[in-house]
């Protein structure tokens, strides 16, 4: 059984139609479940306006984010164990000297532990991490 969360930066790449979007719909229809946190659907909405897109588009992107995949809350599972992955992921991007992940990439992260899950993503911050199927470049 193939089970996936994905992350902001893989909606956004599936959204604009990207070669990395690509992968991201490959990678949903051979799903048999899909999780979003529900803070990438806020995250992924907030990138837009920025770029001059207008209202009604942003709706029908979250509205196939949506009906695509199930919308998870933040529970005090997820809650708990975001903590301790926000931890490890500081932890390593000291290391690799990366700038901080936000507290959205340990939310991914902790969706994935807990939902046991693979993460569908190309952000740098989680690149190494069993848990990923990387569609990053």
């Amino acid at each position: 059984m193939v089970k996936i969360v994905v992350d902001t930066y893989a909606w956004i790449e599936l959204l604009i139609g990207s070669e990395e979007g690509t992968k991201v719909k490959d990678l949903l229809e051979k799903a048999d479940e899909v999780y979003t946190p529900d803070t990438v659907l806020a995250e992924t909405a907030r990138k837009f306006p920025r770029e001059g897109i207008d209202e009604e588009n942003i709706n029908q992107w979250v509205e196939i984010i949506t009906n695509s995949s199930t919308v998870i809350p933040i529970d005090s599972a997820i809650a708990l164990e975001a903590a301790k992955c926000d931890t490890e992921l500081v932890k390593r991007a000291r290391n690799l000297k990366q700038n901080s992940p936000s507290l959205f990439d340990a939310i991914v992260y902790a969706t994935a532990k807990t939902k046991d899950c693979r993460i569908v993503t190309g952000d740098e911050h989680l690149k190494e991490l069993s848990e990923v199927l990387w569609i990053g470049r």
